[in-house]
């Protein structure tokens, strides 16, 4: 499992309490983030390397891109290169948000890059879901995440001036699509008010991943948990148990070479 930093640990709490018996190998490429302001391109390939990396080091029976950004950018790449099962966020975060919504008027908030990429529309197109899609792409929010800054009044402001379109398109439903933005949901929630169903696609790619992994449950045992950082370990492990918890210790170092490769 990967993501630009810390959100895909939302998707990663979910695997884990759902399939307690899984070994996971969570990477956050915290040297490379944010990735939402990033070229498409060049965020495909960070997730290339990445995928590589996890299936040739560390055997990864199955991928999950726990980033909206990279699974817009990189899925399909993903699964055409690796010979494992490749899960992304997006259609699972997409047809929950259409289940939850009774008016058909659904909300995405998501990076520039997840939300520029028009890969939420897609999703609705492919999947033939009858609802009414208003995106917002939600810059810095991400950044407050990534700083260990969960709530507090400048969350709160730039909140109420990025989500004004999705307020004023009436949803009564919205996706999180970022996996960071469940760590500030608190804040969107009071800002959206008490109607608007928040919704994380974190539970639903993991119900995808015990599906996907289902004959191979391990009755009885509990998996190992490796995380690994592209930037300053020590940093990743005092956010990341912070917002994780405590089963989030001795995370590693990894760096890039110029190349992309691991040194």
């Amino acid at each position: 499992m990967f993501d630009s930093g810390f959100g895909g640990l939302t998707v990663a709490r979910a695997v884990i309490d759902l399939l307690p018996d899984q070994d996971l190998v969570y990477f956050g490429d915290t040297g490379r983030y944010p990735y939402g302001p990033r070229d498409l391109d060049e965020v495909r390939q960070f997730a290339l390397q990445i995928g590589r990396l996890l299936r040739r080091r560390y055997k990864a029976k199955l991928l999950v891109v726990a980033c909206n950004t990279a699974a817009a950018a990189s899925l399909e790449h993903l699964r055409d290169e690796l010979d494992i099962p490749v899960v992304g966020v997006i259609e699972p975060g997409i047809v929950a948000a259409s289940q939850a919504s009774t008016s058909g008027n659904v909300g995405v908030i998501g990076t520039v890059g997840a939300i520029g990429s028009g890969a939420y529309a897609a999703a609705v197109a492919d999947l033939n879901l009858a609802i009414e899609l208003t995106s917002c792409a939600c810059p810095g929010f991400v950044e407050f995440v990534e700083r260990g800054e969960t709530d507090g009044e400048g969350i709160e402001l730039l909140a109420n001036r990025l989500l004004r379109p999705i307020i004023d398109a009436d949803v009564d439903s919205l996706l999180l699509g970022c996996t960071h933005y469940p760590y500030l949901a608190r804040t969107i929630g009071d800002v959206m008010g008490r109607p608007v169903t928040l919704v994380s696609s974190a539970d639903e790619t993991a119900f995808e991943v015990r599906r996907l992994l289902i004959e191979d449950h391990r009755e009885g045992e509990i998996g190992t948990r490796t995380f690994i950082s592209s930037g300053d370990a020590g940093m990743f492990e005092s956010i990341g148990r912070r917002l994780f918890g405590a089963e989030l210790v001795g995370a590693t170092e990894h760096r890039w070479d110029v190349s992309g490769d691991a040194q």
